[in-house]
């Protein structure tokens, strides 16, 4: 069976830290940095690598700042 793959790119300077996108992954991706941005805010990192490219976090995002790019993976 294929086997999805995602990879997200977050821009880390435009993110707000609303935390939509973090309740919107059922992977539970993506979490809360300890840093801050240049603006101020706490932004979105991902933790772990099991997106499986459903776009739920950049359906979410106010700001439009999460690009995912989606890959299947196919099954020898």
């Amino acid at each position: 069976m294929a086997k999805a793959l995602g990879e997200l790119i977050i821009d880390i300077e435009k993110c707000k830290g609303c935390e939509l996108c973090i309740a919107a992954c059922p992977e539970d991706v993506l979490s809360l940095s300890d840093r801050i941005n240049q603006k101020g805010y706490q932004y979105i990192v991902t933790v772990n690598a099991d997106c499986t490219g459903c776009e739920n976090c950049a359906l979410v995002c106010p700001d439009a700042i999460i690009t995912v790019y989606r890959k299947i993976e196919k099954s020898a």
